[in-house]
């Protein structure tokens, strides 16, 4: 870091910088009515306090995502603000710079740049939404009710008609799906992960991944796959009237080039997961009445299929890590997955 700021006094660690944005000095009157909460998630920490949420990305580097360097994570916050703000403008505030100057550290929004200090990073800045009306909260609670579902129906019915048509060849998106399926064989196949019995629904799927290549090539084609959200998670939906949507996949455009039909096959997958089967089926019905569109039902079962070997192979992977995060938890989840994907591969090859 160089200027005659960072020359005169030694810049801050990781753990001095989330103390200051724990700070009353920088939330002010929501610090005192609530106490700053610090969440880490494996991309970022994130600061909740009051009426407010600050995101910061972490200096990482991954296969699939390289935020190491400054000018990565200014860029990686301006996509999530841009992106998210399509169907959630009232929940990305904006982005701000972190700042040293004089010996300390300071928020300052982007419309007030530049300022005299050095930018040390870059935060989002957005609006904290109540956590009891998160959908997975609505489903553990036992509070859901089918015209909430309804709801956030109309809501991506919107935000799908308005969204850009890929820009992927037909052929492109079905080699993600086997680029993807060869990277989950990889790893679910692995001896340390061979209480799962993962091989027969790894196969199964690979078949109807052949047999219903020739459907998803017709999507594409039609011009039915759209750049989406890419993280459509119960705990990324909030319902409040009208419920909104947040935290899409930023990182890989690739990634969101999503039919709407496999995005809602994974959020109804993983609302079955939580405990409320009955949802996947209200959302491939009223989304097939508000856009006009029923591809194959076949195809909703193969792509919820997909979406729970992935996320079989995710949950496991965190044991992967040199020190995984609540270790007891990752081999019971991946074996629910594969029960959902079995679940789906029954009802794709039943209709095929």
């Amino acid at each position: 870091m160089s200027g005659p700021s960072a020359d005169r006094h030694a810049l801050p660690g990781a753990a001095d910088t989330l103390r200051f944005l724990m700070s009353r000095a920088v939330h002010g009157a929501d610090a005192e009515a609530e106490a700053a909460q610090l969440i880490e998630t494996r991309m970022s920490w994130v600061i909740l306090a009051g009426g407010r949420v600050l995101k910061m990305k972490k200096p990482l580097r991954s296969p699939l995502l390289d935020l190491s360097t400054l000018a990565a994570r200014e860029r990686n916050c301006r996509e999530e603000i841009r992106l998210n703000r399509r169907i959630a403008p009232q929940v990305y505030l904006g982005l701000l710079a972190l700042q040293w100057h004089d010996g300390r550290l300071a928020l300052v929004p982007e419309e007030r740049l530049p300022a005299p200090g050095v930018t040390l990073d870059w935060l989002v800045l957005m609006r904290r939404l109540p956590h009891e009306r998160m959908l997975d909260r609505m489903i553990a609670d036992g509070r859901l009710q089918p015209a909430h579902v309804d709801a956030v129906i109309a809501l991506l019915a919107d935000f799908y008609r308005r969204a850009p048509r890929t820009r992927l060849s037909a052929d492109a998106y079905v080699a993600r799906f086997r680029r993807e399926h060869a990277i989950d064989r990889e790893v679910l196949l692995q001896p340390r992960f061979a209480a799962l019995a993962a091989g027969p629904a790894l196969d199964r799927l690979a078949a109807a991944l052949d047999g219903y290549a020739p459907a998803l090539r017709e999507r594409v084609l039609q011009g039915k796959v759209v750049d989406g959200h890419g993280d459509l998670r119960p705990e990324h939906v909030c319902l409040l009237d009208p419920p909104t949507v947040i935290d899409c996949l930023e990182f890989d455009t690739t990634l969101r080039q999503v039919d709407p039909f496999d995005e809602l096959a994974f959020l109804g997958m993983e609302c079955a997961v939580a405990g409320a089967p009955w949802v996947a089926p209200r959302l491939i019905e009223g989304m097939a009445s508000a856009l006009g569109d029923r591809p194959p039902q076949a195809l909703s079962g193969l792509y919820a299929a997909a979406r729970a070997v992935l996320r079989a192979r995710l949950s496991v992977a965190h044991l992967l890590d040199p020190e995984p995060r609540t270790p007891a938890r990752w081999l019971p989840l991946g074996r629910r997955y594969l029960e959902q994907a079995a679940f789906a591969l029954c009802a794709c090859c039943g209709h095929g």
